[in-house]
C-alpha cells in the first residue's frame, strides 16, 4: 500500500532538487510523473465508481499549490490531473474503458487551433498540429481540438481523445518561464477516432455527483491560477530569507533593515494572502452549494473565474516585487528569485486568465452577454 503523504513528500523534494534537469529536458522525467501518480495527483478528481478519490476542488487546488511552491513547472503539469472532470463529458462506456485498469490516467493535449476533422463511419479522421501540449510527454491519453460539420458545442471546441502512441510530439518548447512543462506541439496524421471518444470541452458531464456538476471551465482556470499563488509564495519566502543575510557591496544596510523592503514585504504578503482568501472562499462556497443540491447561478460561477484571474495577476505582481527587492542578487539566471518571477509572469498570459477575462467578469456584473465558456 502506497503512503500518499510519503509519496507527496518525496515528490516535493524531487521537483525542488531537480529543477535544472526538468529545464534541460523541457519536461518532467518519467519517474517524476510516477511520483505524481503515487501522490494521488491523477486519481484525486476521478470518480469513486472508477476507483478514484473524488476529492473536492479545494483539496485538489491546495495539492497543486503545494507542488507549485516546490516547482512551478511541476505544479503546472500536475494541475492537468483535473482533466478527469473534462473527460467525464465522455459516455460512461468510454470512461469505463479509460479507467478499466487504473484511475491513475494521465491526460494531456492541445486544443488550439481546432483542426477540421473529416467524418468517417462511426467517428472522425483527425490530422493537424496543435500547440501548448503541457505534460504531453508523460501522458497516456492525448486530446486535440477538432471542428466537425455538426456544430453541437455551442461555440465550445470538441476534443478528440486518442492513445499517446497515435500522436507525434515535436519538442519545440523554448521559453523563459515554466520551462519544464513540456508544452510541445502535438502532431496527428490521419488517426480515426470513434465518436464516443470525442466530447465538448466544458460540456455537461455524464456523472452527477457534486464534483462533476462543478463548472469545468472555471476549474480549468483555477488549477492554473493556483500555480501562480504557489510560485509567489515561494518567491516571498525566498526574499524574506535573503533579506536578513544579504550585505551590500556599497556598505548600505542589509535588505531587512531598509524601509522600502519592509514596506514591500508587508504589501506583498497582504496582497497574496488576500487573493488566496478570495480564491478559496469562492471555491468552497461554490462546492458547498453543489453538495447541498443547489445549482450555481451565473454570478457565483463568474466569481470562480474572477478569483482565478485575480490570483494569477497577484501572483505575478508579488513575484515581480520579490525580484525587484532582491537587487542584483536575483538577476542571475540560476537564482531562484529569477526563476520564480519568470514562472509567475507566464500564468496570467494563459487565455483562461488573461486581460479579456476581467472584461468578461465585468460584463456579468453589469448583466451583459459574455463569450462562450464564460463564466
Amino acid at each position: 500500500m502506497i503512503d500518499r503523504d510519503e509519496a507527496l513528500a518525496a515528490l516535493l523534494v524531487a521537483v525542488r532538487e531537480r529543477h535544472a534537469e526538468a529545464t534541460a529536458r523541457q519536461s518532467m522525467s518519467p519517474d517524476i510523473v510516477e511520483l505524481m501518480k503515487a501522490a494521488g495527483v491523477y486519481r484525486a478528481l476521478v470518480a469513486r465508481r472508477f476507483g478514484g478519490d473524488e476529492r473536492t476542488p479545494s483539496d485538489f487546488l491546495r495539492l497543486i499549490e503545494r507542488i507549485s511552491i516546490a516547482d512551478g513547472s511541476a505544479g503546472w503539469v500536475a494541475s492537468f490531473g483535473f482533466s478527469s472532470v473534462y473527460l467525464s463529458a465522455l459516455p460512461i462506456a468510454t470512461l469505463e474503458q479509460i479507467y478499466a485498469h487504473t484511475p491513475d490516467v494521465v491526460f494531456a493535449g492541445g486544443i488550439y487551433p481546432p483542426q477540421p476533422a473529416a467524418a468517417a463511419d462511426g467517428g472522425v479522421r483527425v490530422s493537424g498540429r496543435w500547440t501548448w501540449g503541457s505534460g504531453c510527454t508523460g501522458a497516456s491519453l492525448i486530446g486535440v481540438g477538432i471542428k466537425t460539420d455538426a456544430n453541437t458545442g455551442g461555440g465550445l471546441p470538441r476534443i478528440a481523445v486518442m492513445p499517446r502512441e497515435a500522436v507525434s510530439i515535436d519538442p519545440n518548447w523554448d521559453v523563459n518561464g515554466l520551462k519544464g512543462t513540456g508544452s510541445h506541439d502535438i502532431v496527428v496524421d490521419d488517426v480515426f477516432v470513434p465518436l464516443d471518444w470525442t466530447f465538448v470541452r466544458g460540456g455537461r458531464s455524464s456523472l452527477d455527483t457534486p464534483l462533476f456538476r462543478y463548472p469545468s471551465l472555471a476549474l480549468a482556470a483555477q488549477v492554473l491560477a493556483v500555480v501562480g499563488l504557489g510560485v509567489a509564495r515561494a518567491a516571498l519566502d525566498e526574499i524574506t530569507a535573503l533579506a536578513s543575510g544579504r550585505t551590500s557591496i556599497t556598505g548600505a544596510p542589509v535588505l531587512a533593515d531598509r524601509a522600502y523592503v519592509q514596506i514591500e514585504i508587508a504589501k506583498s504578503e497582504a496582497a497574496l494572502r488576500s487573493a488566496r482568501a478570495f480564491f478559496f472562499d469562492a471555491t468552497d462556497e461554490a462546492f458547498e452549494r453543489l453538495a447541498a443540491g443547489d445549482e450555481l447561478d451565473r454570478e457565483r460561477t463568474m466569481h470562480l473565474r474572477l478569483a482565478s484571474s485575480h490570483a494569477a495577476r497577484t501572483g505575478a505582481d508579488v513575484a515581480r516585487a520579490a525580484y525587484t527587492m532582491s537587487g542584483t542578487t536575483g538577476i542571475f539566471t540560476d537564482h531562484p528569485i529569477a526563476r520564480f518571477m519568470q514562472d509567475a509572469i507566464v500564468v496570467p498570459t494563459h487565455a483562461f486568465l488573461s486581460e479579456g477575462t476581467w472584461q468578461s467578469a465585468g460584463r456579468v456584473f453589469l448583466g451583459l452577454d459574455t463569450p462562450p465558456g464564460f463564466p
